[in-house]
């Protein structure tokens, strides 16, 4: 059975980006443009029995940013995870760690480092240096 990702970013060029570099991961991307959208996928996937078995979040969005989208998956889903990647590292990128994100990653680390960072807690490996 595939690993279900769910990838919440308002950016189109980062979402098929993203696609792409996770590609050889033979994982299920579902993708939402913003944070409502990404709790009410979650839920929804969640419902259907497609629980993600990752989050990977953005920080700065419209209509919910992923601090607050953060916040309301886990209250829907008290364990799930869900790690930020993000442009900001900032104090938002704070907040999320506080919200609940078990981590907090900046696009600086690069999108293949992102993608091993993933595969490794997708399949419950040594987590790799950043």
């Amino acid at each position: 059975m595939n690993e279900t990702i769910l990838l919440v970013e308002d950016d189109p060029y980062i979402q098929d980006l993203m696609e792409s570099v996770l590609a050889p991961l033979n994982v299920t991307l579902y993708r939402a443009g913003d944070g409502m959208a990404g709790v009410r996928m979650y839920k929804n996937l969640t419902e259907q029995g497609k629980r993600p078995d990752l989050v990977i979040m953005d920080v700065n969005m419209p209509l919910v940013d992923g601090v607050e989208a953060t916040r309301q998956i886990l209250e829907i889903d008290p364990q799930a995870t869900i790690y930020g990647f993000t442009a900001f590292a900032s104090l938002l990128a704070r907040e999320m760690r506080e919200a609940g994100a078990k981590r907090v990653y900046p696009r600086t680390i690069g999108f293949t480092a992102m993608r091993k960072i993933i595969d490794s807690s997708i399949h419950n490996k040594q987590m790799p240096a950043v």
